[in-house]
C-alpha cells in the first residue's frame, strides 16, 4: 500500500476542524492544518519564498508552515507530524553541543535559530532546544549495521538552510531562501531543487561529482547498538551535549519564555501540558495559550499540537494531577508544592495550570506493520487488531498479506521500534504480548514517543556482533600475549568474547574484537580512566571498511584533521568533511592520531590522503604512513594538504596556498580530486649524544640513547632554531593566546628582535661533512639543511640564481641543500626576498659534529641538542604526495 493513500494528510480528521475548508473545501497538503490568519510583520511564503503581501496568509497550526492562498494548494512538503511515518530507514541524528547558528531555521518549527540550538554533526538538521525531541531519526545512514542494510541508495533530502544563491536542478530557478526554510538538498550527491520539483528527480543518488572520494556506505559496517553517535563517528568527547535531564530542563525554559509573549492578554490563560509519565518525571512540559473561556475540545486540540501530533482530539482526555493514580508520591512531590495546591484554580494567573494529556482506552485498534527485508523503498501493511491480538497472531495474520505464507511463525519476531532523534530504540515483542496492552503502555509514558513508534516484521537469522575498538598508549614493543595480559590485568577483559586481532608494537596500540556489546562499551569507558606507566589510555570505535564491496574505479579520501590548528578552523572543517564525505571516512588527530584511520583504510585497494594541519601535523601522518606502510594493501597512497599551521612551507611548495582563509571545502576536494601526483625526497636524521644529559641522578651519568626524528622540509641549527624554541617556550607558557598566524608571527619577530645584537660564533662549533668530504664553514649563526624551496612562511633560502657549482633543487631529486645565515638581521632579509642564503654544499649523506650543546629544529619542532654526532641520510622510498593542478576546475555536473 502506498504511504500517501493513508497517511495522515488524507485523514477525515482535518477536514472536520474546518480549517482547509477557508480555501473552498480543497483538501489540505500532507499533513498540514492551515488556517487564515491576519499577518503583522513582513513574512515571506515557504513555497515559492516570494513575500505574502497584504494582511493575509495560511499558516499550519501545528509547524508553522505560511503560505499565499494561491500556494497552499500546491505545498508538497509535510507537516513536521507526519515526518516520522516518511523516514525510510531509522537513523539517529548525530548531536554536538548547543551553538548559535546565524540564519539558519529549525526543521521542526520552521522558526529562525536565534536561541543556542542543536545541529547534527552527520546531515543538515537544525533544530531548537525545545524541539529536538520532536525531530525524528532521519539522519544519513552512513554505514550497515544488521537492521536494513541497502545496497541501492536513494537521495536523501533534507530541506532548507541553503544559501540564497542555490539554483534548482530541475527548473534552474533560484530554490535558496535566507528569510525562510525553504529549497530541497540531498546530503550524499549535493542536488538542490525546488520542493515541486524534487519529487520528479530520479530516486537513485550516484554521489555526485565527489563519487569516487566518498566511500560508499554500502562499504562500512559497524555494530554500534550501545556507543553513542558521537563514538561510532569518532568525535572528540569535549564536544558533547550536556545529559538528557539538562536538555529536557533547557527544552521547557525555552518553551516558557516563547509563550510568555502570548499569555499577557488578560483574556488568555497558559497551561502546562505534559504528555505522559515520562515528561511529568523529567519535569518536561510544554506551555499553550488558550482562552480563558476555551472548550474543552479546544484545549485538547491545541495540546496535541503543542506535541505534533494532528490525531482526532475526540480520541484523548486531558488529566489534572489529582486524577492520577499512577505517579507515586515522589514525582508529584519533584513539582513545587504551591502549584500543587493549585490545580483547582482555573483563573490563577500566578502559576501556569498544568495537565496531562491522555489517549482513551480502545477496543480495537490499525497498527501498521513494516517488512523489515525490503532493500529498495518502503511499504507497510495496516492491520486491524483487538483486546485479544497477540505477538504471534499478529505475525500469523502478516505474513499471508506479505505472500510469506507459506513460511514457519518460529522464522520471525516483531520488533518495536522508537525512532528518536538522537537514538534509535529497538525492543523484540514476547509472543503472548497483548498488542493493545502494548501500545497503552507507549501512549501512558509518552504519545509523543507513540508517534514516533514503529512495528517491523523480522526474519530470525543468527545475529553477529562485531565490534572493533582500537586501544592506544600501550608501552610499545611488546609481543600480543604481553599486550592482553595487560589488558587483563588493567581492564579485565573476558578472553572467550574479547580477542586481539591486530597488533601495532612501534605504537603500543592494539585492535580489539569484541563479540558481546555490553563487554565493548564497558572497555571503552574504563579505557578513558585507565593509565598504564603513567601514560593515558585511549579507545576509539573503528568500522570496519569491505573492501571487495568497493567500486573499481572509488579512490575513497581518508582524511585526518587536527583541530587545534589554524586557529581552531579545523573544527569547522571537520563539520564541513563529514557532512560533504562519510564521516566514517574523516579522522580527528587529537583522538588517537593517524593510526585509527590508517587501520580502518588497511585493506582498501586504492586510497588517497588528505592532511589538514601545519607542517608539523603533515610530519606526524607521513611518519605513521611509514611506520604502517608493509601492513596497507595500498602502500603508497598519495598526501594532499590543506595547511592550517603558521608557516605551511610544504604547502606552498604543493600549490595549496599560504594557509586556509575559508575558502569553499567543496571546492577543496575537488581540486584534491583534480590534483597531480609528485614524488618527494623524506630524510632520516639520527641524533647521538657523546656527552650525557644534565642533570643526571647521583653523578653517574650516561649519555642519551640515539634518537631518530623525520624530515620533510627542513632542520636547522643555531639561530633559527633559538627563535623556533623560544616560540615553543612563550607557546607553551600561554596556549590560548597562540590561536591565530597573524599573533603568532608577531611573537617569531618580537623573539627575533631580543636576538638582533646575538652573536655567535656558530662555525666554531660544529664541523661539517657531506658526502664523505669535511667543508669549511664561513662565518655563521644559523646552518639550515633544505629539502623544499620554501623556508620560514615562503622565504626561497637558497635562490634563484643559477650556480655552476650545484644543480638546480628539486623535492625528489634525492639531494639535500645546505645553507648559512649570518644572523637575525641575515633572517630578516630573507624573509623580506632582498637577499638568499649564503650557499654551502648539496649531497645525500651528511655528518655534523656539535663541540658544545647547540639548539636544533626540526620541521618546527626544537630542542637543545647535546654535544654529538648528527647524521643525515635519505629515508626509505620517497613519498607520493598531490600537487594542486594549475588547471582551473572542470565543472562536472553531479
Amino acid at each position: 500500500r502506498s504511504l500517501r493513500g493513508s497517511s495522515p494528510a488524507s485523514s477525515p480528521v482535518l477536514g472536520g476542524r474546518g480549517r482547509a475548508a477557508a480555501a473552498g473545501g480543497t483538501s489540505s497538503p500532507p499533513g498540514h492544518g492551515f488556517r487564515r490568519v491576519t499577518l503583522t510583520k513582513p513574512t515571506f511564503c515557504h513555497y515559492c519564498t516570494d513575500f505574502i503581501w497584504g494582511l493575509a496568509g495560511y499558516q499550519c497550526e501545528v509547524c508553522n508552515f505560511m503560505s499565499h492562498e494561491k500556494c497552499f494548494k500546491h505545498v508538497k512538503i509535510p507537516c513536521s507530524c507526519i515526518a516520522p511515518s516518511l523516514v525510510r530507514v531509522p537513523v539517529a541524528h548525530c548531536f554536538g553541543p548547543p551553538g548559535h547558528y546565524k540564519r539558519k531555521f529549525c526543521t521542526v518549527c520552521r522558526k529562525s535559530l536565534e536561541s543556542p540550538a542543536f545541529r547534527c554533526e552527520v546531515c543538515e538538521l537544525h533544530v531548537h532546544t525545545d524541539c529536538i525531541l520532536f525531530a525524528c531519526s532521519d539522519c544519513r545512514q552512513c554505514h550497515q549495521d544488521g537492521h536494513q542494510d541497502h545496497d541501492t541508495y536513494h537521495h536523501h533530502w533534507r530541506e532548507g538552510n541553503l544559501s540564497s544563491s542555490a539554483r534548482c536542478e530541475v527548473c534552474k530557478k533560484t530554490c535558496g531562501s535566507s528569510e525562510v526554510l525553504s529549497g530541497m538538498r540531498c546530503e550524499w550527491c549535493g542536488i538542490l531543487a525546488h520542493a515541486a520539483c524534487y519529487i520528479i528527480v530520479t530516486p537513485e543518488c550516484t554521489f555526485g561529482r565527489l563519487r569516487n572520494m566518498i566511500l560508499p556506505p554500502s562499504c562500512v559496517q559497524l555494530f554500534s547498538r550501545n556507543f553513542s553517535k558521537l563514538h561510532c563517528f569518532r568525535i572528540s568527547e569535549n564536544l558533547q551535549t550536556e545529559s538528557d535531564e539538562d536538555d529536557d530542563v533547557d527544552g521547557s525554559t525555552q518553551g516558557s519564555a516563547k509563550d510568555v509573549q502570548i499569555s499577557t492578554d488578560s483574556s488568555k490563560q497558559t497551561l502546562k501540558i505534559f504528555d505522559g509519565n515520562d515528561a511529568v518525571k523529567r519535569n518536561q512540559f510544554r506551555l499553550i495559550s488558550v482562552p480563558r473561556i476555551a472548550k474543552n475540545e479546544e484545549v485538547v486540540e491545541a495540546a496535541l499540537r503543542a506535541y505534533y501530533i494532528i490525531d482526532d482530539q475526540q480520541e484523548y482526555e486531558l488529566q489534572t494531577f489529582t486524577q492520577q493514580v499512577l505517579l507515586s508520591d515522589d514525582v508529584i512531590n519533584r513539582n513545587d508544592a504551591a502549584e500543587d495546591s493549585n490545580l483547582g484554580s482555573v483563573f490563577r494567573e500566578s502559576v501556569p495550570e498544568a495537565w496531562i494529556i491522555r489517549a482513551k482506552p480502545k477496543d480495537e485498534e490499525v497498527i501498521r506493520i513494516y517488512p523489515a527485508w525490503l532493500k529498495v523503498g518502503m511499504a507497510y501493511v495496516s492491520l486491524r487488531v483487538n483486546k485479544d491480538s497477540t505477538t504471534q497472531t499478529v505475525i500469523k495474520e502478516v505474513l499471508p498479506l506479505l505472500g510469506r505464507q507459506t513460511e514457519c511463525l518460529q522464522n520471525f519476531k516483531l520488533v518495536e521500534v522508537l525512532m528518536g532523534s538522537k537514538q534509535v530504540q529497538r525492543m523484540v515483542l514476547d509472543d503472548q504480548e497483548l498488542i493493545l496492552n502494548r501500545l497503552k503502555d507507549i501512549r501512558k509514558t509518552s504519545i509523543r514517543q507513540m508517534n514516533q513508534t514503529r512495528f517491523y516484521i523480522v526474519e530470525n537469522s543468527k545475529s553477529i556482533v562485531r565490534v572493533n575498538l582500537f586501544v592506544g598508549g600501550l608501552p610499545p614493543q611488546l609481543s600480543p600475549e604481553e599486550y592482553t595480559n595487560i589488558l587483563k590485568d588493567e581492564l579485565a577483559i573476558k578472553t572467550n568474547v574479547v580477542s586481539v586481532t591486530h597488533v601495532y608494537q612501534a605504537q603500543g596500540a592494539v585492535v580489539l574484537e569484541i563479540s558481546c556489546f555490553s563487554e565493548a562499551e564497558r572497555i571503552y569507558m574504563l579505557v578513558k580512566d585507565t593509565t598504564v606507566n603513567d601514560k593515558p589510555l585511549n579507545a576509539v570505535v573503528i568500522p570496519e571498511v569491505m573492501a571487495s564491496k568497493i567500486p573499481q574505479n572509488c579512490c575513497p579520501l581518508l582524511v585526518f584533521v587536527n583541530p587545534k590548528s589554524g586557529g581552531l578552523k579545523g573544527r569547522d572543517l571537520l563539520y564541513s568533511f563529514r557532512k560533504l564525505l562519510n564521516p566514517h571516512q574523516v579522522f580527528e588527530l587529537t583522538n588517537g592520531g593517524p593510526l585509527p584511520g590508517f587501520h580502518t583504510f588497511s585493506k582498501v585497494p586504492s586510497f588517497r590522503v588528505l592532511v589538514c594541519g601545519g607542517d608539523g601535523t603533515v610530519g606526524w601522518v607521513l611518519g605513521a604512513l611509514e611506520e604502517i606502510r608493509h601492513k596497507l594493501v595500498c602502500s603508497e597512497p598519495s598526501v594532499a594538504i590543506l595547511p592550517l599551521g603558521t608557516g605551511n612551507d610544504l604547502g606552498r611548495v604543493l600549490r595549496w596556498g599560504a594557509g586556509y582563509s575559508g575558502e569553499d571545502p567543496y571546492s577543496i576536494l575537488v581540486s584534491v580530486d583534480e590534483a597531480d601526483d609528485v614524488l618527494m625526497d623524506r630524510w632520516t636524521i639520527l641524533l647521538d649524544a657523546e656527552e650525557p644529559a644534565e642533570g643526571a641522578e647521583n653523578g653517574v651519568a650516561e649519555p642519551e640513547p640515539p634518537k631518530i626524528v623525520q624530515m620533510n622540509n627542513y632542520c636547522g641549527l643555531g639561530i633559527d632554531a633559538e627563535l623556533s624554541l623560544d616560540f615553543h617556550h612563550a607557546r607553551e607558557e600561554e596556549p590560548g593566546k597562540f590561536n591565530s598566524r597573524f599573533h603568532n608571527k608577531g611573537v617569531y619577530v618580537k623573539v627575533g628582535l631580543q636576538k638582533i645584537s646575538h652573536t655567535r660564533n656558530l662555525h666554531k662549533d660544529i664541523k661539517l661533512q657531506v658526502d664523505q668530504h669535511e667543508v669549511e664553514l664561513p662565518s655563521i649563526e644559523g646552518l639550515i639543511f633544505i629539502n623544499i624551496p620554501s623556508w620560514g612562511s615562503g622565504a626561497d633560502l637558497w635562490g634563484s640564481e643559477s650556480d655552476n657549482r650545484f644543480e638546480k633543487p628539486r623535492i625528489d631529486d634525492g639531494l639535500l641543500e645546505v645553507v648559512g645565515v649570518t644572523g637575525v638581521v641575515h633572517m630578516g632579509q630573507v624573509q623580506g626576498g632582498f637577499r638568499s642564503g649564503i650557499r654551502i654544499a648539496q649531497g645525500s649523506y651528511f655528518r655534523v659534529t656539535l663541540l658544545k650543546p647547540i639548539p636544533v629544529q626540526v620541521d618546527g619542532e626544537p630542542w637543545i641538542q647535546a654535544p654529538g654526532q648528527i647524521i643525515i641520510s635519505a629515508a626509505g622510498p620517497k613519498v607520493h604526495m598531490l600537487k594542486k593542478s594549475k588547471q582551473k576546475q572542470k565543472k562536472t555536473g553531479s
